[in-house]
């Protein structure tokens, strides 16, 4: 048995591994590109197979395959990888130069080694399945990896709604839960109005239904994809009918409705599809980071603090505090989101860094487009899950700090008008009083009145009159 088989490119020879599922193409990137230390994100891995798969059956429909066993080995290799059975074998890492050919290259020798074994042939017997002239017949690394990368956006993406429907949900049932918990509504960090607590988790869960809203959108962009255009999106090197079929068979074999671009050169070398998508996931970060916030100063304290609500206990807080209790989830919540804000930037970078007729930095995109999708779905499912569901109202801190602040006058000013109810808001903070106790010295109203100026009703009450 041989330990090792020789390899030719364009550079020279290769020892590889005689059993190595990958060749010479994937031994020099992985000599090459060690930056991240991330693998190709499996989701782009699974996709890169449908998309050899779709390839290949177009392929075998025009006649290119004759030869039944090989045709069936290919096949049930691009097969297997579109399962995610070869995921182990795509070593490249995810940062590479070439627009994302390494990763194609990698893919190619990997169905390739796989077919050989399926045929009962030796790893590396390119003469009876090549790489190149057969794995990648009729395509590009140009067409192939921006069309896998949608895909494998798609599917996360749907997976990322279904997440933050939830969340939505638990806010929703929040809403409900609290919607009789009067509290003050604060602008600027002071105390202004009235509110409810039920209120304000129906406000955050509206910000996630917009998100989801937004997310339906993201799916609409990228259908549009640019397989068959191979280089540059002028089809050279394709025949016309797989230029015309492939994408039919795409979307039969992944179940989304895929399109081909209109403009294949526009759709081959502007990546702004992405920049657009990656703004609606930073609106839902911006969602995440705000409320995970939120949550954070109404749970301050919680002696010291507003303590208006009080989240589920995670760990301990310090190693020198004892008693110490932090708000570990949101604040993991908000990393995740800063990252996701972060990556939009580079995603908005490395598409303007396009030339001409390709963008070069393809791989930059995919590892962070794909890394935020699973950043917000991961954070998504742990704030709903750690932090949300568990949440509870603080009821006595919160009726304690309306009977105690200016924003109680707020709701009596209809009855007594602004003139008196600065009269008393005076007499309040001069005598040292609550201000529940200085209306009621005052006479203006009486205490059955206060209190049905102050319900629930009353403050969700639109306007009044």
């Amino acid at each position: 048995m041989k330990k090792y088989r020789t390899e030719t490119d364009l550079i020279g020879t290769r020892e590889i591994p005689a059993d190595s599922m990958w060749g010479i193409h994937t031994e020099r990137a992985l000599e090459n590109f060690q930056l991240s230390g991330r693998a190709v994100h499996p989701e782009l891995v699974k996709a890169f197979g449908a998309v050899k798969l779709a390839c290949f059956r177009t392929n075998r429909q025009l006649g290119y395959f004759p030869d039944t066993q090989k045709a069936d080995a290919i096949e049930q290799a691009c097969a297997e990888m579109a399962a995610g059975h070869l995921n182990e074998y795509i070593v490249v890492d995810s940062l590479q130069g070439g627009a994302g050919t390494s990763t194609n290259m990698n893919v190619n020798e990997v169905i390739a080694n796989r077919a050989l074994e399926l045929a009962g042939k030796d790893k590396g017997d390119y003469a009876f399945v090549s790489p190149l002239n057969e794995v990648n017949l009729h395509q590009s690394t140009n067409d192939t990896y921006p069309t896998a990368l949608k895909i494998a956006a798609i599917r996360m993406i749907r997976q990322l709604e279904q997440s933050v429907l939830a969340l939505q949900e638990a806010f929703q049932a929040k809403e409900k839960e609290y919607a009789h918990v009067v509290k003050i509504g604060r602008t600027q960090l002071q105390d202004a109005v009235l509110t409810t607590l039920g209120r304000e988790m129906g406000a955050y869960a509206e910000a996630f239904n917009r998100d989801r809203w937004r997310f339906s959108k993201c799916e609409e962009r990228l259908r549009v994809v640019n397989l068959g255009g191979t280089a540059i999106g002028s089809g050279l090197g394709a025949p016309r009918q797989f230029i015309f079929r492939v994408v039919d068979n795409l979307r039969e074999i992944t179940g989304t409705g895929l399109a081909r671009a209109e403009n294949l050169i526009d759709n081959t070398q502007n990546a702004d599809v992405f920049v657009e998508v990656s703004g609606m996931l930073k609106a839902c970060a911006i969602s995440i980071l705000k409320i995970s916030n939120d949550l954070r100063l109404m749970a301050s304290g919680p002696d010291a603090g507003f303590a208006e609500i009080i989240l589920p206990e995670k760990q301990a807080g310090s190693s020198i505090m004892p008693g110490k209790v932090n708000p570990v989830i949101p604040e993991a919540a908000a990393q995740a989101a800063m990252v996701v804000m972060g990556n939009d930037v580079v995603i908005a970078q490395a598409a303007a860094g396009g030339n001409l007729e390709l963008n070069q930095f393809m791989p930059l995109i995919t590892h962070s487009l794909l890394e935020s999708i699973d950043l917000l779905t991961n954070a998504t499912k742990i704030f709903r899950v750690h932090c949300v569901q568990g949440l509870k109202a603080n009821e006595e801190q919160c009726r304690k700090n309306v009977l105690n602040s200016t924003a109680l006058i707020t709701a009596i000013i209809p009855v007594i008008g602004y003139e008196k109810a600065s009269e008393i808001v005076k007499k309040a903070k001069e005598e040292q009083i609550s201000v529940k106790q200085a209306i009621l010295d005052s006479g203006a109203i009486n205490e059955q009145i206060l209190n049905e100026l102050i319900s629930p009703e009353a403050v969700c009450r639109l306007g009044f009159g």
